[in-house]
């Protein structure tokens, strides 16, 4: 197996052709940090050509999947202008490329929160399952945001009527809703369960051949349509103007300091 870089943010395990990688900052429920992200993509192209590698197996480590971005790294952003907020947010769109784009086949496993930038992970993945009082929602609007990078990939994974309905009223859903969306494939009711689904699921993976699956893959994309990296761009640009305005401005001050924002009754 080719060589793993080494993470701080991610626990990577592998074993019989399987590539564990957990999102292991529990202290803030797994919140995506640039450097998460830049891990992240470090993993997947490392084992992007690796066909011993047959399934990425994407979890959250402390009960939570992922919060969401880092509101810290925004913070640290604003010091340095728009153009930090827009490389910050178009970083996370490349990660959700080239996490569609994986050769092998993605499997996410969604308790806890799942959230903005991990509801975005969760709609890249070739099969997910989850537990039934995971807690999904797209929070960006109700912080004077932008699902950015996310919004694409939600569309094209639950259809445009269900993403205008989620994004434009920051609703929370828990996992049999995601089932009935269409956002997850299996729903258990508790770990051991979802543990148990996970093997199935793996034990069906290795009964098919690396290559045919990559293939196929990249096939059944293609006839799908794909979101472009011209959107992407733009919808960085539209996150940037977003997060320097004055709703960006009083939504994340308001989530930071534990309180509702000024339009919120």
């Amino acid at each position: 197996m080719t060589a793993l870089p080494d993470c701080r943010t991610l626990l990577l395990e592998s074993h019989n052709g399987v590539l564990h990688i957990t999102l292991n900052r529990p202290e803030s429920r797994n919140a995506m940090s640039l450097q998460m992200v830049a891990e992240l993509r470090a993993v997947l192209t490392a084992v992007r050509d690796d066909r011993s590698v047959r399934a990425l197996v994407l979890s959250g480590a402390g009960g939570h999947f992922c919060a969401g971005g880092d509101i810290k790294d925004m913070a640290s952003a604003r010091a340095r202008g728009s153009d930090a907020y827009r490389d910050l947010n178009r970083a996370f769109g490349s990660l959700l490329e080239e996490a569609q784009h994986a050769p092998q086949v993605l499997i996410t496993v969604l308790q806890g929160a799942v959230l903005g930038g991990g509801l975005g992970l969760a709609c890249v993945s070739d099969i997910a399952m989850a537990d039934h009082q995971a807690q999904f929602g797209l929070p960006e609007t109700s912080l004077g945001l932008l699902p950015a990078q996310i919004a694409p990939f939600v569309v094209q994974r639950i259809g445009l009527t269900e993403a205008r309905r989620l994004a434009l009223t920051a609703a929370r859903f828990d996992g049999h809703q995601a089932r009935r969306l269409g956002l997850v494939h299996f729903v258990e009711e508790d770990p051991q369960a979802l543990a148990e689904r996970l093997e199935d699921v793996l034990q069906h993976v290795l009964c098919c051949a690396p290559e045919a699956n990559a293939a196929t893959k990249k096939l059944l994309l293609a006839s799908a349509g794909q979101p472009s990296s011209e959107l992407l761009d733009d919808a960085a640009r539209r996150f940037s103007e977003a997060v320097t305005g004055a709703e960006g401005i009083e939504g994340t001050m308001a989530f930071m300091q534990k309180r509702k924002p000024g339009w919120s009754t």
